[in-house]
């Protein structure tokens, strides 16, 4: 009975390259943010890697590669 009362949901998964000048968790939150003004319904986020940008001895930039979740809705 309860699997009746339950509905059936779709997650697509998509891969998002954050960058940021300050850490690894702006790099993140900035490819979430910008990710939720064009795609509904974001559901998870997973850090998959990080990596930095080195320019002449020092960090240019953070890098966080990320896979994220949201609701499928529609055709490829």
């Amino acid at each position: 009975a309860r699997e009746d009362a339950m509905a059936e949901s779709v997650y697509k998964v998509v891969e998002l390259v954050g960058t940021s000048t300050e850490s690894w968790e702006k790099a993140a939150a900035a490819a979430v943010e910008r990710a939720s003004k064009s795609l509904r319904d974001l559901r998870v986020a997973e850090v998959v890697e990080q990596d930095l940008v080195i320019e002449k001895g020092k960090v240019e930039a953070y890098r966080t590669k990320l896979k994220v979740s949201f609701k499928y809705e529609g055709k490829d």
